[in-house]
């Protein structure tokens, strides 16, 4: 059998390194267009604060590693141009010249390519995309031998945060534009502005809400008519499928040129199958396809087409999509449907929010973990979760991104057995708490309001109640909030008016959900604030950091 391969990244390199382990005798052909395969996209942004030291490190494996290891021909700077699958070969062209290439199973694995919209003046600056190995020897040429003081990334996805992050590490001034109001996506806005503070304690200026209209040879211009003046800029705007090279074949595709797969990873050409960036994946929640790009998908993928190729049994349950991302000191996680996709279904959901501890408070580096799970109201089914921390928190998204896959629910949560030691956790840990207060919700122990809805409920002259202590209050509180502490509050109760609903709050909730359940033992209509004044001072200084976004904060 002749097995050709179209991209040797992610998919592709997991397909044919498993096509081989399955088939010693096989025929493996792996082609790319560009001249490294088998290297470290996610790793890219890191070369530019030399947190990566040298670019050659990006390379991971090469073809003559490949080959020598695995038994692979792998041919680098192999561009396929067309696709005949009516009579099963390829056409690559090559510094060399061109030629055609036959196969019995062909698998598509192209990736995605940088999206660079045709901005006016965009040929006058210094610009970039960061999606290859050349990509990032470029812009390092930029910053090594132009030496500027100020570069602008524009997009706030993960590439795009991360780059900010490196090129601020290594010293620049640093922009980053992002025409939507909050960046990294995959987060729900009230999650996503801990990233906005980590910006600002760091020095990058952070412009949300504004579009960029065109360049001149040093500014970006905006659509308001306001400018960045920088010396290089890097686009991080998006990508899209690269699979224009099948516009000639009968492969179906999307009219936005994604490759229309089935479970097994066949297109509609059952001897050709896709994988990685270029095809739609099925969400395990909704059962709707939507693209994915991710390495851990991809690779996976790869593995299932090559065992379905060699006629194994695939389980194709589909993907929730969890991802993570570092912003300087913090985890960022995140792991099924957020609330801005549940929107445009008809799940009815509930969100749980807490901060709790990520170890035994009394142990050192001890940091709060602000978690939110999104679950169904009726069933407790876990359809989301997101983790911000200078502490812990990728294991916790971990975990909830199992119990999603396994279709757990809120109870499960509460009732998992989780490691416990001082330096590792808690005895209930965070994952077990948000089970209990989830729990709590649908079996309607007590009521709640997010942390968000503080404000506005202060503004209409609501009974909003502090019940830290005296001493937490003073180094912090919201205004028009009254204090009354956990420990006066039994005794106090007279100050409290029972013909209006009490609104109560804490430093993470914990005090609060406690005093709520009293307040309502004796008579009151109770509410806890979900999340309290950890999460509320914070969402409160992301929203003065947004009004005044073209404030100069560089330092």
């Amino acid at each position: 059998m002749k097995y050709v391969i179209i991209g040797g990244v992610a998919a592709g390199a997991s397909t044919a390194a498993r096509l081989r382990r399955l088939n010693e005798k096989a025929e493996i052909i792996v082609l790319d267009k560009g001249p490294f395969v088998s290297f470290s996209n996610c790793g890219l942004p890191y070369r530019l604060s030399g947190t990566i030291d040298k670019t050659e490190k990006l390379v991971l494996m090469s073809p003559e590693k490949l080959n020598s290891q695995y038994n692979l021909d792998v041919r680098v700077n192999s561009e396929v141009t067309s696709v005949n699958n009516d009579q099963k070969y390829v056409v690559v062209n090559t510094p060399e010249g061109e030629y055609k290439l036959s196969y019995d199973k062909l698998v598509l694995t192209p990736g995605a390519q940088a999206i660079v919209p045709p901005f006016k003046g965009l040929d006058l600056i210094k610009h970039f995309t960061l999606k290859t190995v050349p990509d990032t020897a470029k812009i390092m040429e930029h910053l090594e031998t132009i030496k500027p003081k100020h570069m602008t990334v524009i997009g706030g996805g993960f590439i795009g945060v991360e780059a900010a992050e490196n090129l601020r590490e290594a010293g620049y001034e640093v922009t980053l534009i992002e025409g939507n109001d909050q960046i990294l996506a995959p987060f729900d806005k009230e999650m996503s502005i801990h990233a906005d503070l980590a910006f600002a304690d760091h020095g990058i200026e952070l412009i949300k809400g504004k579009m960029v209209d065109s360049f001149t040879e040093t500014e970006v211009v905006l659509n308001d008519g306001t400018t960045v003046e920088t010396d290089g800029v890097i686009l991080s705007i998006g990508v899209k499928p690269d699979t224009a090279f099948l516009a000639g074949s009968s492969i179906e595709m999307t009219d936005r040129g994604y490759i229309v797969t089935d479970s097994n990873y066949q297109t509609s050409d059952k001897d050709v199958y896709a994988g990685g960036d270029a095809i739609l994946i099925k969400n395990q929640i909704t059962n709707e396809t939507m693209p994915l790009a991710l390495a851990g998908p991809a690779n996976k993928q790869g593995r299932l087409i090559a065992d379905h190729i060699c006629g194994k049994k695939v389980r194709n349950n589909g993907y929730v999509g969890s991802s993570i991302i570092k912003v300087f000191d913090l985890t960022m996680a995140s792991t099924g449907l957020n609330e801005k996709a549940l929107a445009n279904t008809d799940i009815k959901y509930e969100v749980a929010y807490a901060a709790p501890t990520d170890r035994v408070g009394l142990m050192p580096g001890v940091k709060p973990v602000i978690l939110k799970v999104i679950f169904e109201q009726e069933t407790g089914k876990i359809l989301g979760g997101q983790a911000v921390s200078s502490g812990v928190a990728d294991k916790r998204i971990d975990v909830l991104a199992t119990a999603i896959k396994a279709e757990m629910d809120v109870y499960d949560l509460a009732d998992l057995e989780l490691t416990y030691a001082p330096p590792f956790g808690t005895g209930k840990d965070a994952i077990n708490k948000m089970g209990y207060i989830a729990t709590n919700l649908l079996e309607g122990d007590y009521k709640q309001v997010r942390f968000t809805d503080v404000y506005d409920l202060v503004k209409s002259d609501a009974q909003v109640i502090d019940v830290r202590e005296a001493n937490e209050y003073a180094r912090g509180h919201v205004d028009g909030v009254v204090n009354i502490p956990m420990s006066e509050m039994r005794n106090r109760l007279d100050e409290i008016d029972s013909s209006k609903p009490v609104y109560v709050h804490c430093q993470t909730g914990q005090r609060s959900y406690n005093m709520t359940l009293m307040l309502q033992a004796n008579g009151f209509e109770a509410y806890n604030v979900a999340g309290s004044y950890l999460l509320i001072s914070k969402y409160e200084k992301a929203m003065q950091l947004e009004e005044n976004s073209r404030t100069n904060i560089l330092v």
